[in-house]
């Protein structure tokens, strides 16, 4: 299985983080998936997160969980060339970079809007979706 991104399904961030990182990873790396789908809800609960709660993005890669700002430097990691630049923030200490991350979670309905439903995949991009 490839790595599965998990997102929230209604937030606009979280979604045109989605479509970027499609447009940036033409070779089909990663595959995507909806925290509020039974997958992402599978992944919660082993991450032991509150299935209720979606305030993270989450990288699942072989049985590992990536969350919070690990999930970007994790993303850049595995499309290598001049994304492996951006691990430079790796040298940022988590609690900091983590301390970011939520602030901007928890106001991205505010500063970008939500969706009514989960993002429907166009059909040339349906077998990335899990």
């Amino acid at each position: 299985m490839k790595p599965v991104v998990l997102f929230d399904g209604v937030c606009n961030l979280c979604n045109g983080f989605v479509q970027t990182l499609i447009k940036i990873d033409p070779a089909g790396k990663f595959q995507f998936a909806a925290l509020q789908s039974e997958f992402g809800q599978e992944v919660m609960t082993k991450a032991q997160l509150p299935v209720n709660e979606i305030s993270t993005v989450i990288l699942y890669d072989n049985g590992k969980i990536f969350t919070h700002s690990d999930v970007p430097l994790e993303i850049c990691r595995q499309l290598g060339g001049v994304w492996s630049l951006f691990l430079v923030f790796k040298l940022v200490p988590r609690f900091l970079r983590n301390r970011l991350y939520n602030w901007v979670a928890r106001n991205r309905y505010r500063w970008f809007g939500q969706r009514e439903s989960c993002m429907i995949p166009t059909p040339e991009l349906r077998q990335r979706f899990l």
